[in-house]
């Protein structure tokens, strides 16, 4: 089962290197964590060479994930993004009606999503309301905290 997920230029280098670090760096961490544990004796006994190994598992399944999400990347062309609607990588003005707060959001994949920077995931209550929307339109998006009416100032690409 494959996701396509799609990506900046920036957003998927970061995941590659992120991915290379895992391979190159972290993985041998973990061979030589096994190696010693596997030194001091009887492995039937050992909870370190235990915890070394299941550590070991975490990584390797980790490192599956990000191949699987990084062969099924595909990169955006900004440029050649429509912005009469709210699509992946919009900017979008938002202006809350329950209580007159303006806010602007970027939504971006999963994996580069970052509330401090503005930037939420497509795959969030909200990005999933705001999608295919236009100027002018309000959106109801429900939120753990309850529906939120949100008004749609203006959509950029930047």
């Amino acid at each position: 089962m494959s996701n396509i997920s799609y990506y900046t230029v920036e957003g998927l280098k970061k995941l590659k290197a992120e991915l290379d670090h895992l391979r190159d760096v972290e993985r041998p961490k973990a061979s030589q964590a096994i190696a010693e544990a596997r030194d001091k004796g009887d492995l039937s006994e050992n909870a370190e060479y235990d915890a070394a190994k299941e550590a070991q598992g975490l990584l390797e399944m980790k490192i599956s994930k990000m191949e699987n999400t990084v062969a099924n990347a595909r990169i955006i062309d900004e440029s050649q993004l429509d912005t009469s609607k709210v699509l992946v990588l919009s900017t979008v003005k938002l202006k809350n009606q329950n209580n007159g707060m303006e806010m602007s959001y970027k939504l971006v994949a999963e994996s580069e999503a970052d509330l401090k920077t503005g930037k939420i995931s497509v795959n969030s209550p909200i990005g999933k309301g705001l999608l295919g929307k236009k100027v002018g339109d309000t959106a109801e998006i429900v939120v753990p905290s309850g529906a939120i009416k949100f008004e749609i100032l203006e959509i950029t690409r930047a």
